[in-house]
């Protein structure tokens, strides 16, 4: 068995290289390390590169079958990722999901200007323990693990057909 130490690169296809960078450089702050011609940009933070690809046939954000689901940045602290949610937020980023509590941090969902869809979160030392990766609905807004919190009464209230006068 091979004793895999990280992710070395995600690439993405976008249709706008020049959007791309903006976000990922100019508002998320990734380091460009280089470019390969016009098409391709290789950005950075620390040892890991996230790659930009010029799509030849451009895609849509609603055809998500063509996308990365999603990737990650992990942040230092819950109140880091609270921090970046109200940045991204005033710098007109599309947010998915506000930053909510999960069983091993904190997280929020935002798309890029191609419709890919990028978390970021916070982890406790402690990490996920003794949860399979089948269990893990990553786009749960209150709840790492499907089916392991019980719903608030509010919840419940708000599934409830409402009676409307007529």
């Amino acid at each position: 068995m091979m004793k895999l130490t990280g992710i070395s690169q995600i690439t993405l296809r976008v249709n706008d290289l020049r959007s791309a960078e903006e976000f990922y450089g100019g508002i998320l702050g990734l380091k460009l390390d280089h470019r390969v011609g016009a098409n391709i940009t290789y950005l950075r933070i620390n040892s890991d590169l996230l790659v930009l690809v010029k799509a030849e046939t451009p895609g849509s954000p609603d055809a998500r079958d063509i996308r990365v689901d999603h990737f990650g940045f992990r942040l230092a602290s819950d109140a880091e990722v609270d921090a970046a949610a109200l940045y991204l937020d005033e710098c007109g980023v599309h947010m998915v999901t506000r930053p909510a509590h999960r069983r091993e941090g904190r997280a929020f969902f935002v798309m890029d200007p191609d419709g890919n869809l990028v978390e970021f979160y916070s982890m406790h030392e402690s990490g996920i323990q003794g949860e399979s990766i089948k269990d893990i609905d990553l786009l749960a807004p209150d709840s790492f693990v499907t089916g392991t919190r019980k719903k608030t009464k509010k919840e419940t209230e708000q599934q409830k057909p409402r009676r409307t006068r007529k």
